[in-house]
This record gives C-alpha cells, structure tokens and sequence, in this order.
C-alpha cells in the first residue's frame, strides 16, 4: 500500500512538470460481487433448507432445517428434533465453516453426538421479533388468555404452527417431533407443553427459564440481578443483537458503583428506552406480572401430556430455580410417569459440553457425555424412534461421592436435620442453650463481590461467569462484614439431597436490608493427590433474600428496626456428602456485588431508583441459641 501511494504521487508530480504523462480515464464502475451467490454444497452430508413458516397471524417465522444425506428412502425415516431460539438460527447452525452437520451443530444448544448418532434432522427457528423472524419481540412473552397478552400468538401457538408444517412439509420425516432448548430456549421447549400438537412426541428442557422474579435470570426472592442489564440491552433493543453493551470500566465493580443505583445506569446506558426494563421498573414484587408467566403455574393449569425430560445444573448460574420449581409442581400430578430429571454437576448448559470438570473440581469422569449417552440419546430414540430405554425418574449426580444415581424422586431426602448457627461463629447439629448474637457492620459503600475484583461482565468466552458459584469463599470469609459459622471435623458423612431451608433470625439498625447465606464444604488444609484443594471453601448452596418481602413477596414492607425477625427461604437443590475429614460452614452476609444491586439498607419505595443519600450502613445481629436462634434445616439422607 506505502509503495502504490508513493508511485502515484511519482506519476502526478511528473504529469505537473510537463512530460507528457496523463492519469488513465476513469474506468467503468463494477462490483466484484454476483447478483446472486450460490453456495457450494457437494461436499456437505446434509440437505440445507432455509424456509420462513407462516404463523396464524401471518407472521413468517425463518427456519433453518438440516436433513442428514440418505433420509430419503430411508427404510427407518428421521425424526425432528426442533429447537425455538431467539440467538440466530442461522448462527447456529453454520458453526466453524463445515459442511459436516455434526461440525455444523457443535456450539450453543445442540448435542451434535446425540444428534449425529440418532439421524435426526435438525430444525432450529428463530422466535417472532429476532433475527430473520418477522414481527414483534417480547421478552419471554407470556401467554394467550392472559392479561398480559391481549393477542391470540405465544410460544405455544407458533411452536404448534411450526410443528403443524413441519409434519406437512417435510417429507423426509418419520413424523415425529421433539422439542430441546437450553436457557431462553428451554423456555420455548416448555411453553411447547402448552396445548401441544400431536406430532410433538418429546420434549427436553435444559435450564430452563421459569420464574424470573423468584431465582431466574432478572430476581432472586426480590433482588434485583443488576449483572443482566447488559443482555437486556443487547436482546432488546435490535432485531440482530447489533447494538452493544457499551462498557469503559475493565471492572464491572466500578462499573456498577459508578452511578449508585442500578436505575441511574440504566438510564445513563439507554436502557429506559427498552420496554422490558420499563416492566422491570414498574414490577420489583412477585405480582401478578410475574405469577401469570412462571411456567411452573402456567402448566399446572392441564396435564401433562408429552414426555419430558427436565435437566438441572447443580451451579447453574443463571437458571438454578426453573427445572425443580417444575418438577415439584408437575410430578405429584404425573400419574402416566411422563416427567422426569436429570440432576447434573453443571454450570448453565454444560450438559451438552465436555463436563469432566467443573472450575476446581475434578469429577474423575465427563458426565456431560455419560449423561448425554445414557440419559439424553435413549430418552429421545424411546419416544421419536420407539426404542427401549432404561431411564429412571430422577437421574442425579451425586458431589463429593462424584456419582452418578438412579432415583425413583426428588428430593431423594425423606427428614429434615437442623444445623444450628452457635455463639462465637461455630456450628452444630445442638442447638445452644443461651441465646445471645453475632453482629457485623453492613456498609453499602463497601460491598462483598460475588466473586474477587476485577469483576468481568457476563460473558462465556475466557470468563470466569460461567463457574462462580464453585469459586473458592475464602476470598471473603475474612472479611469483618461476613460472618462464617464452622462446625467440627466430621468423622462420618453427612449427605444431603434437596433443597437446605433457612431460617435466619436478625435484626437490622436499618428499614431495609439483604441477607446472603451460603452452605459450604471445607475441605482439609490438605488433599492428597489434589493440593490446590487444601483448605477449599465450596458453596454447595447459596442465595440471596431481600428483606423488604419478610411478610410478603407480593409487596415490599419496610422492617421494624433493631428488631429480631425471621427470615424464611430455600437454597438451590443439592445432592452432596460433606466427607468424613471435611467441615460444614455457614456463611452470613448482607450484600453480594455487583450481580446484585446494592440494598440501601433504608426502605425506599424503589431500590432501583435509591438516591446516594438512602444509602447507609447497618449493624446486623444473627440470632444464634435460644429458642429463636438461627438454623438451616438440612435435607438429610440418613
């Protein structure tokens, strides 16, 4: 390039000095590309058919459909295996260059081996409103017959819509269909249940979406997952995800304490103009926004009547509250044994990855692909295919055994066994017989990270979001605004397999307060053969509850100050044995930063839009003995 600029300004100056040299007359004007491209597809081993499928309301939706090469005149036709997503079909299904479908498909979503090994042919569609899809984009839009959604379209009716062509137009097929999904598109799988059509057959959602307010994607038990704004922003505001989240801060710590509240962000990165933070604004309790779309009310409404296989991660990041809110509501009406779980040592969609370890931990095993191969492909050739399987009701990987069971139910517990906070930050299956407090001092203008500074944004690529929940707590257990209870050395194991409640006794100096606990697993100052584990603090279940929803989740009331009261929540499912040699530890705080948006620890109608000034600190004191001391009550396998 230097050498071509250099030889022209050579020829200009020579043409000035008068030597007879002309600059070439300007040529035609051309495009060096076709009017139409034709892809070369010799060596594909699939059939690539791009349709856009009308809806009810005429809305085209554009679908992706791969067809293994050889299915036609197949003596054993294929079956479909559909996925609704709002991430780019397209995308999706054109992975790192390849003409081989299984290549095609190894990324987001898909299970290429389960997929390659069973013939099927693959279907992926992009939901109205992103992509190549036509109409108008509602995030998680709820259901037809609510009062939130006064048209006769959802998920339910263009999943029906989509399966109904499909059948009629895809001559290939065995006319079987199953629907599968992960996150958002393990939403789509389940609104798929919702007056299914009768070619769907199976389904599989994986860490699905359910509840947004209760431990999904947007709250936990009413506080607000600050940390997601930047996907809001990117999912909204464009039909292709063009606009980014713009971020100047390399730490997402200073990045969230640089406006205050999570509302002032918001506004300073553009979010008021999308129409689901507006919801977000106007909703902050567990109201009827919220209830009317839980998926876990929604199908309580009907039986369930196609086969379904819900996939749990134990560190789900994301989604830890979906699949088991779903299963504890539909399998006590299951009486045709349709329903079933899988319980895997996953982060959010692992499942479908190489999963022989988990951040730390080392599972001595890949149990994404032991499950793929013995839970995932039988489960979906039984039902698409007719061919026998040996899949139990609850599949469950079992931690610090690293085992995997076969379980007849979940919660696999049948008692309860409390686990006493104690005087002088100790632990123990006895409560003490003197009540007295543990106090620390909650400070907003220093909050505890979730996980060690830099924090980096959401995000997957080289990013520690994807495995936080196994991080090591030792990077805050020495902080004087965490209290950490210890219990003694087990000389035998304790297992657990549910969902720890707690019961957290404590008053706050303030109007409004957060509580975090944490159930850990220590692990001896040495491991043989692992040393990097020596002395390792595991969260085998932690979560977060604001105050303000004590007596009600529906509606935010401020606390009686300097008063004892109890709290009442559930940690996320676990099925673990604390070994013999290792420690229990409760952990105890008021703030978890920055996926969490700071509480002001002074009732505000609006958290989101707390001023500088609501923000003070509060001395919290647990409550430990006595009658009213604090415990969480163990789901104990005895």
């Amino acid at each position: 390039m230097m050498k071509l600029r250099a030889g022209l300004a050579l020829g200009l100056l020579l043409a000035s000095a008068g030597t007879g040299w002309a600059a070439p007359a300007k040529g035609p004007v051309y495009d060096e590309r076709p009017a139409t491209i034709t892809q070369p597809v010799m060596a594909r081993d699939y059939e690539r058919r791009a349709v856009d499928i009308p809806m009810r309301d005429g809305v085209k939706l554009h679908t992706v459909i791969m067809i293994p090469k050889g299915a036609k005149g197949a003596a054993q036709k294929p079956a479909m295996l559909l996925t609704r997503t709002p991430y780019n079909a397209e995308e999706m299904t054109s992975q790192h260059g390849s003409p081989i479908m299984a290549v095609a498909l190894d990324g987001y979503d898909h299970a290429p081996d389960v997929v390659s090994a069973g013939g099927y042919i693959r279907v992926v569609q992009d939901v109205r409103g992103k992509y190549g899809s036509e109409g108008t984009y509602v995030m998680n839009r709820p259901f037809v017959g609510t009062s939130l959604n006064p048209t006769k379209v959802d998920h339910a009716t263009d999943t029906y819509d989509t399966i109904d062509w499909l059948v009629k137009n895809v001559p290939e097929s065995n006319g079987r269909v199953g629907i599968i999904g992960i996150s958002y598109d393990g939403f789509t799988a389940l609104a798929a249940l919702v007056n299914p059509h009768p070619a769907l057959k199976v389904a599989v959602p994986m860490n699905p979406m359910v509840d947004g307010w209760r431990g999904d994607d947007w709250f936990h038990n009413g506080a607000f997952r600050q940390i997601g704004m930047s996907y809001i922003w990117e999912q909204v505001a464009t039909r292709g995800n063009e606009n980014k989240y713009e971020v100047a801060e390399a730490d997402a710590y200073a990045h969230f304490m640089k406006y205050g509240s999570a509302g002032a962000l918001a506004s300073a990165q553009g979010l008021d103009q999308i129409g689901f933070w507006q919801k977000i604004k106007a909703h902050q309790a567990w109201d009827s926004f919220w209830q009317e779309q839980a998926m876990d009310k929604v199908l309580a409404k009907a039986p369930l009547t196609v086969p379904t296989l819900l996939v749990h991660s134990l560190w789900d990041q994301e989604d830890i509250y979906g699949a088991p809110a779903v299963w504890k509501t539909l399998k006590p009406k299951d009486s045709a044994g349709l329903l079933h779980m899988s319980i895997g040592p996953w982060y959010h969609g692992q499942a479908i990855e190489k999963a022989d370890t988990l951040g730390a931990l080392k599972w001595d095993a890949d149990t994404g692909k032991w499950w793929r191969m013995n839970v995932l492909a039988p489960f979906l050739a039984h039902y698409l295919y007719d061919k026998p399987m040996d899949v139990p009701a609850v599949t469950a990987f079992q931690s610090g055994s690293n085992q995997w069971q076969k379980l007849g139910g979940w919660p696999a517990a049948k008692s309860e066994k409390n686990l006493y906070l104690l005087p002088g930050e100790g632990l123990g299956f006895e409560p003490a017989a003197t009540a007295g407090t543990v106090d620390y001092v909650s400070d907003p203008a220093k909050p505890v990270t979730y996980y060690p500074r830099p924090n980096q944004q959401e995000g997957y690529d080289g990013n520690p979001w994807p495995t936080w929940l196994v991080g090591d707590q030792r990077a805050v257990s020495g902080r004087p605004d965490v209290l950490a209870f210890v219990g003694p050395v087990l000389d035998k194991p304790v297992t657990i397999a549910g969902a720890p409640v707690v019961h957290l006794t404590a008053s706050t100096s303030g109007t409004d307060s957060d509580w975090v606990v944490k159930l850990i697993d220590v692990y001896p100052d040495a491991v043989p053969g692992d040393r990097a584990m020596g002395g390792y603090q595991l969260a085998v279940g932690m979560d977060i509850f604001r105050g303000r929803f004590r007596e009600t989740l529906a509606e935010a009331r401020p606390l009686k100050a300097n008063t004892p009261l109890e709290y009442v929540f559930e940690l996320p499912q676990a099925n673990h044995v604390f070994l013999p040699g290792h420690r229990i530890m409760v952990q105890v705080q008021s703030s978890w930063f920055p996926l969490y948006d700071r509480n002001p620890q002074t009732f505000v109608p609006s958290i989101l839009d707390a001023k500088p000034g609501d923000y003070v600190k509060a001395v919290q004191k647990v409550s430990v003995g006595g009658e009213g001391g604090s415990y969480i009550a163990l789901p104990v396998v005895e």
